[in-house]
């Protein structure tokens, strides 16, 4: 076995359109450009780029388009991964992990942005509240509203079972400001992750969020680098 090497990984991406107060959304810019900026780079060997999708900044209304995302990561072969391999999706804006080194075929990744945020941030888990502080792209400002109803209240949380504490020790010592945080926010994000942590659940997958600042806070190329390494980093994850 150690002579094959380690399985290949699919990585699908989605960020996210503008909303209230961000009229350019960084994460919408990442991920259109991702694919060229990795072959650019150099793709590491065992990482195939899946799709990269940019999602409305909607809750309630967003659902059926997200779920369709979702469920194309189970039923779509992709000609380049063999039947050994493994698919992440990644949103710019997780994974069932029952014990460390034993890694799911299919991860998803989510990229979101923070507006007031300063470093990246890698998200640890959603809760099932839905408060949104302004009205989504598609005039939905719910209040102390469950995701999932049938998860029960408010307070149910869904984690990551990546290990999310190592990922982020390793992108920090590759010069990047990242921290690990338990907290995505009550907005579409945590909106997004939550039915994605859920998913991914249910059907033996992945799904991890990250949150990235403004391009006024950290500059374009540093993010793309940012992402870039980020692909990385889970690719090797094994």
């Amino acid at each position: 076995m150690g002579s094959e090497g380690p399985p290949t990984v699919t990585i699908h991406v989605t960020g996210f359109k503008k909303f209230h107060g961000v009229s350019e959304n960084p994460t919408e810019t990442i991920v259109t450009n991702l694919k060229e900026y990795m072959k650019k780079k150099g793709i590491p060997k065992g990482l195939i780029i899946g799709s990269c999708s940019i999602l409305d900044t909607a809750g309630q209304g967003a659902v059926g388009p997200l779920y369709q995302m979702l469920q194309s990561s189970l039923g779509k072969n992709d000609s380049e991964s063999s039947n050994s391999g493994r698919v992440i999706w990644v949103n710019f804006a997780q994974l069932s992990i029952v014990e460390w080194g034993l890694y799911p075929e299919r991860v998803l990744v989510h990229f979101g942005v923070n507006s007031g945020a300063t470093r990246f941030a890698i998200e640890n888990q959603a809760v099932n509240e839905a408060t949104f502080r302004c009205p989504d792209e598609m005039g939905w400002k719910p209040q102390k509203v469950a995701i999932v109803p049938a998860d029960g209240g408010i307070s149910r949380k869904r984690e990551t079972s990546l290990p999310v504490q190592e990922i982020t020790k390793t992108l920090a010592k590759m010069g990047y400001d990242v921290m690990a945080s338990d907290d995505a926010g009550r907005f579409v994000c945590n909106y997004v992750y939550y039915h994605s942590l859920r998913f991914a659940e249910q059907n033996g997958i992945a799904s991890l969020f990250v949150h990235v600042p403004l391009f006024l806070a950290i500059n374009e190329e540093t993010q793309m680098q940012f992402a870039a390494s980020l692909l990385e980093v889970l690719a090797s994850v094994n």
